[in-house]
């Protein structure tokens, strides 16, 4: 077995085989001063450039190419609606969530009369409430006035965003089961 003496003599001479010292650079310096002597290359020349010519655009006048080819009138409708909610009414429970926060569940019969059916609602705090028809639920003055087995059809009032009201038809389905 070789000693640790000898293993330490020999990482050292092979550490020091890069740094010999070379006393004459003279072809080094000769390699150098051929390359250094030797033109670079040439600069190829600026680009021409072409000078700017103005143009003065003169179609203001004509006809907007991006507008429409017959002025639109538009038409209020002269009868007002009858068609509001009802401020003095008091809002049921379901009315301070989003329809599209509330959760058709399911729904139940009436053990007194099994031709009136339920629908269950969850909320967005996992509360469970029975629904019927003539009910109201959603932020939008949404009443129930239809319900089977798999949906609830309401029928909420809405602003026509021309400072009066109309209804629109919204519908929450009960989820499928996979």
């Amino acid at each position: 077995m070789l000693s640790p003496r000898f293993w330490l003599v020999a990482l050292v001479v092979v550490s020091l085989q890069g740094c010999i010292w070379v006393e004459d650079t003279a072809d080094l310096r000769a390699f150098v001063a051929d390359r250094s002597s030797r033109p670079v290359g040439e600069v190829p020349p600026l680009p021409e450039f072409k000078p700017y010519e103005a143009f003065v655009y003169e179609g203001s006048s004509l006809r907007n190419p991006f507008g429409a080819m017959v002025p639109e009138v538009l038409e209020l409708p002269e009868e007002i609606s009858d068609v509001y909610p009802d401020p003095d009414r008091l809002k049921d429970y379901l009315e301070q969530y989003a329809v599209d926060n509330l959760l058709m569940v399911g729904t139940i019969t009436s053990p007194l009369n099994t031709d009136q059916l339920y629908a269950l609602v969850r909320d967005p705090r996992g509360e469970v409430h029975r629904v019927q028809l003539g009910d109201y639920l959603g932020l939008d003055n949404g009443q129930v006035v239809g319900l089977d087995e798999r949906r609830i059809e309401l029928s909420e009032i809405v602003s026509n965003g021309r400072g009066g009201w109309m209804k629109r038809p919204r519908t929450i389905a009960l989820p499928e089961s996979n």
